[in-house]
C-alpha cells in the first residue's frame, strides 16, 4: 500500500470522532512487530522515530528507510513520522528522505524562536507534500520538565494561526516515560482545546494513561495517541521471559521474535481501543 500522510489518517480519524495510534520505532523488530499489528487490525498506525532513536543510532538514514520500506510493502495504511525533532535541519532531513510528516519540538524555546522555527520547518514540509505536528505547552518529561503544565487555549489558538502547523501536541496532564498506568487528564480542558483549536490534537505521554481515561480523552476531541514506553515493556518483559525458560538460546532472533509478537500483540489491542473510542 502507498505510504500515506500523516495528517490525512489523523483528519480522517478526527471526522470520525476516533483515535489512531502513533507508535515508535526503537529498530526494525519494532517496526515489524507494529506493521503487522496494523494488518490484523485492519487499522492505519502511524510509525515514529524519536529525535531521541536517532541519537541512539547516530543516524536516521538506516531506521528511517528501513521503516519507510515496511511500511510501503504492508497492506496497511501507515504513516511515518519524526517524533520530538528539536533540530530544524533533522527535521527537513527526515522530509527529504520521505517522511510522512514531523514533530517540531521548540517547547524548550522562547515563545517567539518556537513559533519561528516551527514556521521554517512547515514551510519546508508543506512545500514538499509533508505535514508538521508542533508543541504548546510542556509536556512532563520534557521541557522544563514541570509538573502541573497546562496548555491554554488561546495561546494554542494563536500558536497555530502564526505557525501554519497540522496538528497540536498539548499538556493536558500525561507524563513522558511513566511505567505505571497512573496518569489523570484534564478532559474539561482536552474538550476546550478540541473546541478552541481548528488542527487536531496530539496526546503524548499516553503510556502512562489508563485505557478508559484515554478512551475519555479522544471522547473530548483527542485524536493522535502516542505511545511508546509500554508497549516497550511488553518487548522487553517478552525476552526476559523466553530467556528465562531457555536460558542456553544464543541465537539472538529467537528471544527478539517473543518481543515482537508480544509487543504487536498489544498494539493491536491498542489501536482496537483507540478506534472504538468513538464519541
Amino acid at each position: 500500500m502507498t505510504l500515506k500522510d500523516t495528517f490525512s489518517v489523523v483528519n480522517a480519524a478526527a471526522a470520525n470522532h476516533m483515535g489512531v495510534g502513533a507508535f515508535n520505532v526503537i529498530h526494525l523488530e519494532t517496526a515489524e512487530a507494529l506493521a503487522a499489528a496494523a494488518e490484523r487490525a485492519d487499522l492505519p498506525v502511524i510509525l515514529q522515530i524519536s529525535h531521541n532513536c536517532v541519537r541512539y543510532h547516530g543516524n536516521l538514514v538506516p531506521l528511517g528507510l528501513a521503516t519507510l520500506a515496511i511500511a510501503k510493502a504492508s497492506s496497511a495504511a501507515i504513516a511515518v513520522h519524526l517524533d520530538h525533532c528539536e533540530d530544524v535541519d533533522l527535521a527537513k532531513h527526515a522530509v527529504d528522505l520521505g517522511f510522512s510528516s514531523v514533530m517540531f519540538d521548540g517547547s524548550g524555546l522562547p515563545v517567539q524562536e518556537n513559533i519561528n522555527r516551527t514556521r521554517d520547518v512547515v514551510r519546508y514540509a508543506h512545500e514538499r507534500g509533508a505535514t508538521v505536528e508542533a508543541e504548546l505547552g510542556k509536556i512532563g518529561g520534557k521541557g522544563a520538565h514541570t509538573p502541573g503544565v497546562r496548555t491554554d487555549p488561546t495561546e494554542a489558538v494563536d500558536f497555530v494561526a502564526e505557525t501554519g502547523v497540522d496538528g497540536l501536541a498539548v499538556a493536558v496532564g500525561s507524563e513522558h516515560a511513566m511505567s505505571d498506568r497512573t496518569a489523570s487528564l484534564d478532559i474539561d480542558l482536552i474538550d476546550q482545546l478540541s473546541t478552541a483549536v481548528e488542527v487536531p490534537l496530539v496526546l503524548h505521554g499516553s503510556s502512562g494513561v489508563p485505557d478508559d481515561e484515554i478512551v475519555r480523552a479522544i471522547q473530548a476531541g483527542m485524536t493522535k495517541i502516542n505511545v511508546s514506553t509500554h508497549l516497550n515493556s511488553f518487548y522487553t518483559h517478552a525476552i526476559g521471559g523466553f530467556l528465562d525458560e531457555n536460558p542456553d538460546v544464543v541465537d539472538s532472533r529467537k528471544y527478539t521474535a517473543a518481543g515482537r509478537d508480544a509487543l504487536s500483540r498489544e498494539a493491536e489491542r491498542m489501536l482496537q481501543l483507540f478506534a472504538g473510542a468513538g464519541r
